[in-house]
């Protein structure tokens, strides 16, 4: 029996059209570059995070020092640790203070005043009347006079310029001559009496004498005072 079928009618091989991953398979690929060597990390430590990872690990320099407080360490400017350098930096120079204080009284007191004698020069270098010169550095004054009105001569006699008040410095006036206080207006005359404003008795003199080459000797550590009638001494007045 012969075969009726056409040959048309004989169904073919199916054909699939090409897909883009065909042709993506079969485009030719390129050769990848040489892997880059390796560096020597011998001695060195290395982390298993990648360079990305590495820096997004590392903390920022706030955060860093914030992780150094306590968990209770509220304060907004200091640390803990801040704040205790701080007080024992106080407690130190507290104690630096106070030992200094405390070793202070383990020295006396030394004043530097000047002699209690001095030489004052030559008595045919005064003139009559009071001298100043000796004023600020001994605190005292040399008065020439014609006639003492207690030793009733001529000669010399010393005066502390130290007023009985209240212990001021009295000027002398040349143009009244008198001492007067500026403290409270004491008046003194040029003998030494006092006679106005509250000074209650006169100003005191000092030991005066020659000494061997002549000068005038003034020596401070003897006192006379008038009221207790002392200067009637010849200690206290040199006769010229």
């Amino acid at each position: 029996m012969a075969d009726d079928t056409k040959p048309e009618d004989t169904p073919g091989p199916t054909v699939v059209p090409p897909t883009a991953a065909a042709h993506a398979a079969a485009k030719p690929v390129a050769p990848r570059p040489p892997a880059a060597p390796l560096p020597d990390l011998a001695g060195k430590t290395t982390s298993v995070a990648s360079a990305g990872g590495a820096a997004a690990a590392k903390p920022a320099p706030a955060a860093a020092k914030a992780t150094t407080r306590a968990a209770d360490d509220t304060s907004p400017l200091l640390d803990r640790r801040a704040w205790m350098g701080l007080a024992w930096g106080a407690f130190s120079a507290a104690s630096a203070a106070a030992l200094a204080a405390t070793g202070r009284f383990m020295f006396p007191n030394v004043l530097n005043e000047p002699p209690q004698q001095f030489k004052a020069g030559l008595p045919n270098e005064y003139g009559t009347g009071v001298d100043e010169r000796w004023k600020e550095k001994f605190g005292v004054w040399l008065v020439k006079t014609p006639d003492d009105i207690e030793q009733h001569a001529g000669g010399f006699y010393v005066l502390s310029t130290v007023c009985t008040h209240l212990g001021c410095t009295p000027n002398f006036l040349s143009a009244e001559n008198k001492f007067k206080c500026p403290c409270h207006g004491s008046g003194y005359r040029i003998t030494g009496v006092n006679f106005e404003g509250p000074a209650p008795r006169p100003l005191e003199r000092f030991r005066v004498s020659l000494a061997d080459d002549g000068q005038i000797l003034v020596d401070k550590s003897r006192k006379f005072q008038y009221e207790l009638g002392q200067w009637k001494d010849p200690d206290s007045f040199l006769k010229a």
